[in-house]
């Protein structure tokens, strides 16, 4: 199977980017439903419309949704690129929806998607609402799972670009977890169905980002959904598409996640989980907390007459304006910053700091400035 060539044949070409809402994906969902695939199946906060579509006749019954934070849109992308491939006659397609049926949910907040927000237009997270069920979006997650009654769960998100793989310096590009069903983080034959799923895919994807897969926490918090589930006795996969260098877009990052999806099923279609993979799974290196945006070292600072060299980061802060996500940096923290990376780095081999303003990098303005007065920073890169 190639997987690379599945991807670029399936890709669905008309979304890309960040920002992603119903007014993207109404057209698609509109052509795919030739026969009452498409149902509305509730409504948000602000009276948006929640999508599902279903395909498929296996008896296995997987069930997945994204966007339920809002602007983390990158599975979206990713499960239209597997709803192309499911929609076309080929051997693959037709072994897939003879063994299993899908339901998804392509955009589960679809407030928080408009607004690109992570919460719901009650600013609420939905990923902390599976028990209280305050929220119209939480209701109709919980009654799709309460009437569908899957067999797999795949949680669909993104994460920041601050989290890297282990302590190696590369970031996490795509990071699994196999939630906890209890405050033990027991594994039972739920969970560690969920588990070699992860092992499977990770042991793949290692020939494409070596290195670069990761593991998330697995505290166990029962209101989160994916705990929520796994408790309720449905194998579930988290999915966080997180940075791959340069790709601020994250279009590289879909292309794994597509991966994923397709290694996932072809996994449990073979039946390849017999086997406990719990040893590889905790290979996977936990995602950890390790990188900034930018990472300017050696600086010499003047504060007062008194220099130092000394380093400082900067973050980008991703701002909806006039329906365009504009990724804006600003200086976060100065210090050592021992053991952090930069997925830009720049040594600046005791060049004196300056901008506008003052002689010293201050927390929280915009990362314009120069380096010995003659090297201009602009939104945290070299302006050439």
């Amino acid at each position: 199977m190639n997987l690379e060539q599945l991807f670029n044949q399936y890709k669905e070409q008309s979304i890309s980017g960040r920002y992603l809402t119903l007014d993207h994906i109404k057209p698609l969902l509109d052509k795919l439903n030739t026969n009452n695939q498409v149902q509305i199946i509730g409504k948000s906060v602000l009276g948006e419309p929640i999508y599902s579509y279903q395909i498929g006749t296996g008896k296995t019954r997987v069930y997945l949704w994204s966007q339920m934070h809002g602007n983390e849109s990158t599975t979206t992308k990713a499960l239209f690129d597997f709803i192309n491939l499911l929609n076309d006659e080929t051997e693959l397609s037709k072994k897939l929806l003879e063994t299993f049926t899908f339901y998804s949910i392509p955009i589960l907040n679809p407030d928080g998607a408009r607004l690109y927000t992570r919460a719901n237009a009650n600013e609420i997270d939905l990923n902390r609402d599976s028990q209280d069920l305050t929220q119209p979006e939480s209701n109709v997650l919980r009654e799709v799972f309460e009437t569908f009654k899957p067999d797999y769960c795949f949680n669909l998100h993104d994460q920041r670009t601050i989290f890297g793989a282990g302590t190696t310096g590369k970031p996490a590009t795509v990071s699994f977890l196999a939630p906890s069903y209890n405050e033990e983080r027991e594994v039972n034959d739920n969970r560690l169905k969920a588990i070699n799923i992860i092992a499977g895919i990770t042991e793949e994807l290692q020939k494409y980002i070596p290195g670069q897969v990761g593991r998330f926490d697995d505290s166990f918090n029962i209101n989160c959904i994916g705990d929520t589930f796994q408790f309720l006795g449905v194998p579930t996969i988290l999915f966080e598409a997180g940075h791959f260098p340069d790709d601020y877009e994250r279009e590289i990052t879909r292309k794994f996640i597509f991966f994923s999806l397709i290694l996932s099923f072809k996994l449990i279609s073979e039946n390849d989980l017999v086997d406990n993979r719990f040893g590889e799974y905790l290979n996977i290196s936990q995602n950890n907390v390790v990188f900034y945006d930018f990472m300017y070292k050696n600086v010499k600072i003047n504060y007062d007459g008194i220099e130092i060299i000394t380093n400082f980061v900067a973050q980008y802060k991703e701002e909806l304006i006039e329906n365009k996500i504009h990724f804006n940096a600003y200086i976060v923290e100065v210090g050592e910053l021992e053991k952090y990376f930069g997925h830009y780095e720049y040594d600046a081999k005791g060049q004196e700091y300056s901008d506008d303003f003052s002689n010293f990098p201050k927390v929280g303005q915009k990362a314009n400035f120069y380096l010995n007065k003659n090297v201009k920073f602009v939104n945290g890169l070299i302006k050439s």
